[in-house]
């Protein structure tokens, strides 16, 4: 396997768009985004469990209900949630592309991302869905990363290729997701295709596990999006033989897959709002995967572990603090933890206590902008791993003037 260019472009058969339509106030920011293949494809989403959801969720779910679509349309600015014309709005978003495409309106998935509450209004989406349709390209990949972005910094954009049984296939995805992220699926988008042949079943099934260990790992600030969808498009053009069963075509496609979707992961979590680190929380020793994850996630939910890594403050107290609130059980007179970075390793606690460390050397490794916390819960075999960020001043002053 071997990380490749072009994004959502790297599959064969598969083109992107991004324009300004004018959904957003400053019109040199992309709002409309388009991925097409050239063929239908199998198709398989997870969707935010949040019970307050977006319209284009209810669209997209009865769209893909047969397993297959053509199509990705998404805008960002409003969330066209919470709006009374929501399904009527995202219906026509679908027919204003398949018009402009010669699809079927039920082959096409449509996402938004933005301010909850607003109409969407259709008008700017349809006076440029030509121009939209007439840039697709193969190199299309980056503009649709940046037309689906909001508060993100930086578009998030990755691809790999990988061997089923001798031949080349690829996989790429894009992504959205700065606030409002703390999926539980399934604000977060994430777009990924691939040319592998795979039956629709068995992406599902491969996403369903994926995300579980993926986007599910995640926490930025513990909101979950009403909007939050997770899509793959597989169009079968690298010509490999269907995959319909598991077995090591299945298992390749997997381990592609989660190398897509934890590089995606790991994107998101250090462009979190305001963020100026990515945290990588990595529990090993646990009794079981259920009790690995659980902690894991706890650390890097914890507020106060997230502010204590903005100051570079080795305050390891916090981390115990957050293990012991995870609802799991835990022997606290067993667990070590460690902070490292690109500047070292240093240990701060041992079998649940504290030990005399150097505190210039902790604050040298925090001060780094990719820190790992590592728990060891001495107490069995299993091991997991969850991304977040530090929590800064920039937060509260991005989300105390989100809509203006």
């Amino acid at each position: 396997m071997n990380f490749v260019s072009s994004g959502v472009c790297a599959a064969k058969g598969f083109k992107a768009a991004g324009v300004h339509c004018g959904i957003r106030k400053n019109k040199t920011k992309k709002d409309l985004a388009l991925i097409v293949s050239d063929k239908k494809a199998a198709a398989a989403c997870v969707y935010t469990r949040n019970l307050v959801k977006g319209a284009p969720i209810a669209v997209t779910k009865a769209h893909v209900a047969d397993g297959y679509a053509q199509a990705v349309i998404c805008n960002s600015g409003i969330a066209n949630t919470c709006a009374s014309d929501g399904i009527e709005t995202a219906t026509g978003m679908c027919q204003l592309a398949a018009q402009a495409l010669h699809i079927s309106e039920n082959d096409i998935v449509v996402a938004s991302t933005g301010v909850i509450g607003p109409s969407l209004p259709l008008e700017p989406i349809g006076a440029h869905m030509g121009e939209l349709v007439a840039e697709l390209s193969m190199e299309g990949s980056e503009d649709a990363a940046t037309a689906i972005m909001t508060t993100d910094t930086v578009k998030k954009e990755v691809a790999v290729s990988f061997a089923v049984n001798g031949t080349e296939c690829k996989i790429g995805g894009i992504a959205k997701g700065s606030g409002m992220i703390h999926p539980n699926m399934a604000t977060m988008l994430v777009f990924v295709t691939t040319d592998c042949n795979i039956s629709p079943e068995m992406l599902q099934k491969a996403l369903s596990a994926d995300v579980v260990d993926s986007f599910n790992m995640i926490s930025v600030d513990g909101d979950t999006s009403t909007n939050d969808m997770v899509t793959v498009l597989a169009n079968g053009m690298a010509g490999n033989a269907q995959i319909t069963e598991e077995g090591p075509a299945f298992t390749a496609f997997c381990e592609a897959l989660a190398a897509v979707t934890r590089s995606l992961c790991r994107m998101l979590a250090a462009d979190g709002e305001g963020a100026t680190k990515l945290l990588d929380c990595t529990v090993s020793g646990a009794v079981d995967v259920p009790t690995a994850k659980t902690a894991a996630k706890s650390v890097i939910c914890s507020s106060l572990v997230k502010t204590a890594m903005f100051g570079a403050d080795a305050n390891w107290g916090r981390v115990l603090c957050a293990l012991g609130y995870a609802g799991v059980e835990l022997d606290v007179e067993k667990i070590n933890v460690s902070f490292k970075s690109a500047a070292g390793e240093i240990s701060v606690c041992k079998n649940g206590a504290g030990i005399p460390f150097d505190e210039d050397a902790a604050k040298k490794i925090l001060l780094e902008n990719d820190i790992q916390i590592l728990i060891d819960l001495q107490s069995g075999n299993a091991s997991a791993q969850a991304w977040g960020c530090d929590l800064t001043y920039d937060y509260v002053k991005i989300n105390g003037d989100y809509r203006t």
